[in-house]
């Protein structure tokens, strides 16, 4: 029998864990039949709605779901990491509750590990649902990446992904605070295979990344891979002051040959403001990676639980029927 652990990070998430949960055990019941044990991890990172009380009442209904409660939003990737410190499933997936991961994807992953490969991850072939702007701005992200860090990102990959107990343990080897998962899933390296599938529009509920949480994001990934960034300013800086010694040297011919110039105002001016916004830009990169130093430095807690429920029974389960909403309300 193989176990698998299907860890869910939850984020005011109240109105579609019923349908999701649906959903999943529909998809892994012909792999349950074949063998396969699942239990549920969610994992919720501080909601403000009721998604805890849903948490409770689903775990109380079904054996095989487990549930950690924050004490504040820590952030998806502290509730990734939290679900992956709790698994202890052969196999170990991560995936959203709000049924953007298609859950049918799942007996795939399976027989992706099955033969042989250490991790199966989704990668979305279309942003469909996504503004153009959005769209734009992750493209150029993974290009940015990609060619200033060693670890290669797949255009499109998610989170969404079944992987081996070796690999879980390799990652959570990797305890920085300032988490990046799809670069530390690459970075542990293993075998991958993946999984193309189109955009799915959200169950329930709204999208919890902002403009600015993205940007945010994408510059820590970016920071936490590569000290590229602070090498380019160092040639930037090089490149200058080696133009500004040329620049004296053929000041200093000029006024020997032909006497003294008055310097334009508007050179100066621009030379100036050039300058300024240069050395602004090296302290604010600078400022990136002596931030993260910070932080580490700390030695924090990725995250902190108020309330957990871990459900290890060896019994065999049996599930209380789960109804959709619709027949609910019959």
């Amino acid at each position: 029998m193989n176990t698998v652990d299907i860890i869910v990070p939850c984020y005011n998430e109240a109105a579609g864990l019923d349908l999701f949960y649906l959903r999943t055990m529909e998809s892994i019941e012909e792999l349950q039949n074949r063998g396969y044990e699942f239990r549920f991890i969610f994992v919720n990172d501080g909601s403000k709605d009721d998604t805890l009380q849903v948490m409770i009442r689903l775990s109380a209904q079904h054996p095989r779901i487990s549930y950690l409660s924050f004490s504040r939003n820590f952030g998806k990737e502290a509730a990734m990491y939290a679900g992956l410190q709790a698994s202890t499933g052969d196999y170990v997936i991560i995936m959203d509750a709000d049924l953007q991961h298609p859950p049918e994807l799942i007996p795939q992953m399976a027989a992706s590990l099955e033969a042989g490969h250490d991790c199966c991850a989704a990668m979305r072939t279309n942003r469909k649902g996504e503004s153009p702007i959005r769209s734009f701005f992750s493209r150029l992200f993974y290009r940015i990446s990609n060619r200033l860090t060693n670890v290669k990102l797949a255009y499109g990959a998610v989170d969404y992904r079944m992987m081996t107990r070796q690999m879980v343990d390799s990652i959570l080897e990797l305890c920085e605070v300032e988490r990046f998962s799809k670069g530390i899933f690459a970075w542990v390296g293993f075998d991958t295979e993946w999984i193309p599938y189109e955009n799915v529009e959200r169950a329930a509920g709204t999208s919890k990344w902002s403009f600015k949480s993205l940007s945010r994001y994408a510059i820590d990934g970016i920071t936490s891979f590569s000290v590229v960034p602070l090498r380019i300013l160092s040639v930037i800086g090089g490149v200058i002051s080696l133009a500004a010694f040329v620049y004296i040297i053929i000041t200093l011919v000029q006024t020997l040959l032909y006497g003294i110039n008055v310097p334009g105002y508007v050179t100066t001016l621009c030379a100036v403001l050039f300058l300024g916004g240069l050395i602004e830009l090296s302290i604010g990169v600078v400022g990136e990676y002596v931030a993260h130093i910070y932080m580490e430095s700390k030695h924090r807690p990725i995250y902190l639980l108020k309330e957990k429920c871990i459900n290890t029974s060896d019994e065999p389960v049996k599930d209380q029927p789960v109804k959709r909403e619709d027949d609910s309300k019959k």
